[in-house]
């Protein structure tokens, strides 16, 4: 096998959401395979903030400040990477948010925002992008799903229906774009230590784990939480050639949760 069907060099890499955490990690490895980065955030500060990261690295990426929720802003923001950097080769729907509140909590707005930016925004820029794909003859989308594509559980209604939703548009979008050679792909990642999630991971004053620590652990037969570096390869192999024959596929990248019962008490 051609090893070289890993690189990257000289596609067009936009990853949303990727001045920090899990796109910033994905954009990273991609960026160090070779390929142009380009990254989104709706904070001028945050643009700033992933260049300078990224330069860090030795990768020169390419910040746009844009709402994937506003389509009028996303079709500008494409336009505008064509422009500057090239068509889009590999676009990574990476952001998102999370609310966690009890279903019957939750407002019908709340619920309206998680799903517009966790499904509808990739519907977005996936529309964008993709007539430049079938123009060139090609192109790589990754959606970042979730376990709760597949899964419930308490106070991520919202949430889980945006995942799945995600799930279902990454299989239309392989079906209906497969024949102009654009592979639709999936990433559902598992329990990753951020900082977000360090409360969680925090020992307690007593020298125990965290309830929530050990809750995750029990479930996960690789007895860790994920780094955020554990998505780079799978995202790396699914934007290169490598995957040329692999559309519609979700890789769930969870130390093995989903297949697990877990734990016996």
């Amino acid at each position: 096998m051609d090893m070289n069907a890993f690189r990257l060099d000289g596609k067009v890499a936009l990853v949303t959401g990727a001045s920090y955490g899990i796109g910033f990690a994905i954009a990273s490895a991609m960026g160090q395979m070779g390929a142009k980065i380009v990254f989104n955030d709706r904070k001028p500060e945050l643009i700033e903030k992933g260049v300078a990261a990224y330069k860090e690295l030795g990768i020169e990426a390419h910040g746009y400040i844009c709402d994937v929720t506003d389509e009028p802003a996303v079709q500008e923001m494409i336009a505008k990477i064509e422009q500057d950097v090239g068509t889009v080769d590999i676009l990574v729907n990476n952001a998102g948010i999370i609310k966690r509140i009890p279903m019957v909590e939750m407002s019908a707005a709340d619920f309206r925002q998680v799903i517009d930016i966790d499904l509808n925004g990739p519907f977005i820029m996936a529309k964008a992008v993709i007539p430049g794909m079938m123009k060139k003859g090609g192109g790589k989308i990754i959606n970042i799903c979730s376990m709760m594509s597949e899964l419930g559980r308490e106070t991520v209604s919202a949430y889980a229906a945006a995942k799945g939703g995600l799930k279902m548009l990454t299989k239309n979008i392989a079906s209906e774009y497969g024949q102009y050679n654009i592979q639709c792909n999936g990433i559902g990642p598992g329990y990753i230590a951020t900082p977000q999630t360090a409360p969680l991971r925090e020992i307690q004053p007593d020298g125990s784990r965290h309830p929530f620590d050990q809750f995750i652990l029990a479930k996960t037969p690789a007895n860790r939480w994920g780094e955020a570096a554990d998505l780079a390869g799978p995202a790396v192999f699914l934007a290169s050639s490598a995957s040329d024959f692999v559309n519609g596929h979700i890789l769930y990248v969870d130390g093995g949760i989903l297949a697990y019962i877990g734990k016996q008490p």
